[in-house]
């Protein structure tokens, strides 16, 4: 029974809060989900339901839900020194050495660090600091960012004009038109059935270099993409997809921007993805997320010595590097995410994702059998499952068939949140998660799949 308190914050949330996503043709009835607990691989609802976290938050919850640990290195940092100014030439502790530990651990000459309050606005700082690098350089024409179809980048301005789920940007105006542009998603499942997996990476690639082409080698400034697409539908490329990608921007002097919001700290079992996993250097890469497991909001855009060694010459004397933010390298933030990362080394959760992700990137491919999936795919601990109406013709159901929400909500029944996106699936569970877990959620999903595939076709 959900008490008095939960149902204030439920009324008071409906009246006024704006939130992300809201479908505004059920919220005004519906109001939101009150979620008032939250410990480990779970969080609990108003109404005492404890319900198994599958999409870590949302995909950032690492080292899963209410650390003690972390709540006493944010409560000593508040005690120590909550804030102070970071503008000019004035620091702290934490940013200093969370800094150096990034400068440390990221691939290549990834050496310099630029803080911002989350993945959008980390995005944004990227963005403008490509365009800069080639102002410096005397390339002023070099504007022209490249990006993919059903990418997600964020929702400030630029970075959702740079995200390629086009839906989301219906009837908001489109400011980047003249400088942003899109060339296809690396989609594995929507590939030509006629064209094997080197082919479809050569067809990519190809459309990617004549893309250049049409839009001019000297107004191309940047590549940005996320190792394993997320939101856009956790779409693994190709083999060898990204270093060929990377390759085509070092032919025409582009920079090749990692969106790494999702996939670094450990969701794909690296503290990064790029190298380890890919095979190739960023010159400038993107993370949050993860960087702090969702405890405090924090963001860093990495950036290569050979971009930074431009960018920090003034530009007349006593110029100075004119952009930032208020909260750039908090000290709170920035402790956080020390802790985070000492949490990640010492109980070795860098290896369990790897073997976790590995078994639920098996067992998840039970879910095939249902007449309602038509895929199954993913990278680690990130995973997606299409719903289908005809698994011959990839063919969706009506929107107003609902797939994918129904699926949802009798997984909430049965005690584990999965994402809904459209009528796909997806999980990207605490880095922390077991194999017992992970036999959870894969036999609560299916017998949620089973469910609804008995309603829509009896």
């Amino acid at each position: 029974m959900r008490n008095a308190d939960a149902n204030s914050a439920w009324a008071k949330d409906r009246d006024h809060v704006l939130h992300p996503y809201t479908d505004f043709t059920t919220f005004h009835a519906e109001g939101s989900q009150v979620i008032e607990g939250a410990s480990g691989m779970y969080v609990t609802d108003a109404d005492g339901h404890r319900l198994l976290d599958a999409i870590a938050g949302l995909w950032c919850v690492n080292i899963g839900h209410g650390r003690r640990e972390m709540a006493e290195a944010i409560s000593d940092q508040v005690v120590k020194m909550q804030y102070y100014n970071p503008f000019g030439h004035s620091t702290n502790v934490p940013a200093a050495e969370l800094a150096h530990w990034l400068a440390s651990h990221a691939p290549g000459h990834l050496n310099h660090v630029h803080y911002t309050t989350g993945g959008s606005t980390a995005n944004e700082a990227a963005i403008r600091i490509a365009h800069y690098y080639f102002a410096m350089k005397g390339q002023h024409r070099k504007k022209k960012i490249i990006s993919r179809n059903d990418a997600y980048h964020g929702a400030t301005y630029v970075a959702a004009e740079l995200t390629g789920i086009h839906a989301t940007k219906h009837g908001f105006d489109k400011v980047g038109e003249t400088f942003i542009h899109h060339v296809s998603a690396a989609n594995m499942y929507a590939k030509p059935d006629h064209m094997t997996e080197a082919e479809y990476c050569d067809f990519l690639v190809n459309e990617f270099e004549n893309r250049i082409h049409q839009l001019g080698p000297d107004n191309c400034a940047a590549f940005i993409a996320e190792p394993v697409m997320g939101a856009g539908g956790v779409l693994v490329a190709p083999q060898d997809y990204h270093r060929r990608m990377w390759e085509v921007c070092r032919k025409y002097d582009m920079l090749y921007i990692a969106d790494e919001v999702v996939t670094a700290f450990g969701r794909l079992g690296n503290w990064f993805a790029s190298k380890e996993i890919f095979d190739y250097e960023p010159d400038i890469l993107v993370s949050a997320k993860g960087i702090t497991s969702g405890y405090i909001p924090l963001g860093a855009t990495l950036i290569s010595d050979e971009v930074y060694d431009v960018i920090s010459r003034p530009q007349v004397e006593g110029g100075v590097f004119s952009m930032g933010l208020t909260y750039f390298g908090h000290p709170v933030a920035c402790a956080a995410a020390l802790k985070n990362i000492e949490i990640i080394e010492a109980e070795g959760l860098l290896a369990n994702s790897r073997e976790s992700g590995g078994y639920l990137q098996e067992a998840a491919q039970a879910l095939r059998g249902s007449a309602i999936v038509g895929d199954v795919r993913g990278h680690g601990l990130m995973l997606a499952v299409d719903l289908v109406a005809d698994k011959a013709t990839k063919a969706g159901f009506p929107v107003t068939t609902g797939a994918g929400h129904r699926v949802f909500e009798e997984c909430v029944e049965n005690g584990v949140i999965v994402r809904p996106v459209g009528d796909r699936i997806v999980l990207s569970p605490p880095i922390i998660i077991d194999r017992a877990q992970i036999d959870t959620i894969v036999s609560v999903l299916g017998d949620a799949i089973g469910a609804v595939e008995g309603e829509i076709r009896p």
